[in-house]
Formats: C-alpha cells, structure tokens, sequence
C-alpha cells in the first residue's frame, strides 16, 4: 500500500479494510483502473472517472456505520436500491449516487454490478 493512501486514512485506519475490499474488487475486474489518492477521495479511472471513495457524510453522523466508506458511482439513471444514501442528478442524464459501506461483505455482486454500470458509462463519452 502506498503512502498517499495510508494518509488519507490516518484519521480513520479503521475504515481500511473497507476499502481494501473495494478497491480490490474493482480493480481485479478492471485492471487497467487507475486510481489517484486526493485529499478529499480516490478515484478510479480509466478513460474518465467511473467512481470514487470518501468519508462524505451523505447521512447524520448517527445514522452512519462505524467504520464507514461511501462509494460514489455515476450513474445514467436514479438507482433504486436501500443501500443508496444519496442520488442526485447534476446535469440531465448523469446521477451522482452515494452508497455507504460498513462491511466488507457489502462490497457484493449487487455492487460490482453498479461499478460496472457506471464504468461503462464514463468509458462510452
């Protein structure tokens, strides 16, 4: 693991395995993912970025997991799912849609699926 990455999570290690999962997954099937540690997210990219981790609070503070991470995926349509925290469309077309994870069993089929939706969608402009 990178530098850049253990810092980010300095303030919350706990929250690592979270993305170890994630970012394991995604990249097992895209392996051509590139991924940029930021101060606020990591992306994932390719041509363009298909999706991000943070510690956004899309919900109140009581209401997340601890630990917790939020993937954020772009989406061409309004995902209908419990496990959406948030869904917001920017532009017409384009859905911004937080999910929040509190266990590595979330990072799931169901997820995968999305990822690869919203993959498609960033590498198809």
């Amino acid at each position: 693991m990178d530098t850049a990455t253990l810092l980010f999570f300095e303030q919350q290690p706990e929250a690592l395995p979270l993305y170890e999962a994630f970012a394991d997954a995604v990249i097992r099937q895209y392996p051509d993912t590139k991924v940029k540690v930021q101060k606020s997210q990591i992306s994932f990219s390719n041509r363009h970025m298909f999706a991000c981790v943070s510690f956004a609070r899309v919900k109140k503070k009581k209401e997340l997991p601890d630990p917790y991470l939020v993937v954020t995926l772009g989406m061409s349509y309004p995902l209908e799912s419990s496990r959406v925290a948030v869904k917001t469309e920017p532009y017409p077309g384009r859905w911004t849609t937080h999910i929040v994870l509190g266990d590595e069993k979330e990072v799931d089929g169901e997820l995968l699926k999305w990822v690869a939706e919203a993959y498609d969608l960033a590498n198809t402009k």
